[in-house]
């Protein structure tokens, strides 16, 4: 209990330290979120997954709280999803090869003995899934931290359920690590989360809800597995219904996601993260009742109900009037003018 709350204080600290650091060498190094018309660094998820890696490891290490053989090979999966991510934030990866790097690291941590190889194949799939619309959700100051803290700490409190340690500190490390990353990702946002952090976060949290429902039957296990990421679920659906009815590729990047939307409807973006953030936590806590037998299993359908009145709600919203710009075209003036900022300080 002592060394979880420790760890926990380590990651947060380690994680707002890590992003606040790595701030100028991104801006230096160009290292930005293309989606963005103002230069925000891409360096959040490297905090956040240096922060993670070494605290949990660190205990892994010194015996303290051994993770597990599955946990630990969770963790260097997770690593390894955002090694890819890394290289997809440096040079632009198709997001098709980012899912299938994903879904390769998924099927490594399934436990196929309890699954079978039917149920481990989709499986894995769900996550490499999750982990996709999890970054897909980092369109937003704040709003991929503050879902990804809310479902840490629903999965991390349904591993709790089932004596799950190595689990459960790992995902306290992690709600610990997004925490402070948000220090400086809340509006106005220093740094941005990147495929490298959003991917390592809905990899391991996706992951980790597999492993806890593990032995569970496939049915209930569905149902509570939605209503742990019933948010991220909700933007990927919303994205595919809006692009596919206005005759757009689904592949095609657009400002048409969630956040996007409620900004339409008159909220700030900090009011977007706080009702996201809000959904997020009603959503994971009926997943939680389920999971522990203290809510009936027919309480997921209020969620999936939920879910389905908000997405068909907010696809009536009309797009911007304004055009947005070309990816490449952002990229280019973001670097020049941080380049020309650059020589205005040295100058």
């Amino acid at each position: 209990m002592l060394y979880g709350i420790a760890a926990a204080i380590a990651a947060l600290l380690l994680a707002a330290l890590l992003a606040g650091v790595l701030r100028v060498p991104g801006l230096r190094l160009g290292l930005l979120d293309r989606r963005r018309a103002r230069p925000v660094p891409v360096v959040g998820g490297i905090a956040v997954v240096l922060a993670t890696v070494l605290v949990a490891g660190a205990g892994e290490w010194s015996g303290v709280a051994p993770l597990g053989e599955g946990v630990g090979t969770l963790l260097g999966a997770g690593a390894g999803v955002a090694a890819l991510g890394l290289v997809a934030d440096v040079w632009r990866l198709r997001g098709r090869v980012l899912l299938a790097g994903t879904a390769v690291a998924a099927l490594c941590v399934v436990p196929y003995g309890e699954t079978g190889v039917v149920g481990g194949v989709l499986a894995a799939g769900w996550i490499a899934g999750v982990a996709g619309a999890f970054r897909a959700l980092d369109h937003a100051d704040g709003l991929a931290g503050t879902v990804g803290v809310v479902t840490a700490f629903g999965v991390g409190a349904c591993a709790a359920a089932e004596v799950l340690d190595g689990v459960a500190v790992l995902l306290s490390v992690l709600a610990a690590a997004l925490t402070g990353f948000l220090m400086h990702n809340w509006h106005p946002a220093r740094v941005a989360f990147g495929a490298c952090g959003s991917l390592f976060a809905g990899f391991v949290l996706a992951s980790s809800a597999v492993l806890v429902r593990t032995g569970y039957d496939a049915g209930s296990s569905a149902g509570v597995l939605f209503a742990l990421t019933a948010v991220v679920s909700a933007d990927a659906v919303l994205v595919v219904l809006a692009r596919r009815l206005a005759g757009r590729s689904v592949l095609r990047r657009g400002p048409d996601h969630l956040g996007h939307r409620l900004r339409r409807l008159g909220l700030t973006s900090r009011g977007v993260a706080v009702v996201v953030g809000a959904g997020a936590c009603a959503s994971v806590s009926v997943g939680v009742l389920v999971h522990g037998g203290w809510a009936d299993a027919t309480a997921v359908w209020w969620v999936a109900g939920g879910a389905l009145v908000a997405v068909l709600g907010l696809v009536c919203v009309k797009g911007a009037g304004a055009r947005a710009v070309p990816t490449a075209r952002v990229s280019t003036q973001v670097r020049g003018n941080v380049r020309g900022s650059l020589r205005v300080r040295n100058g």
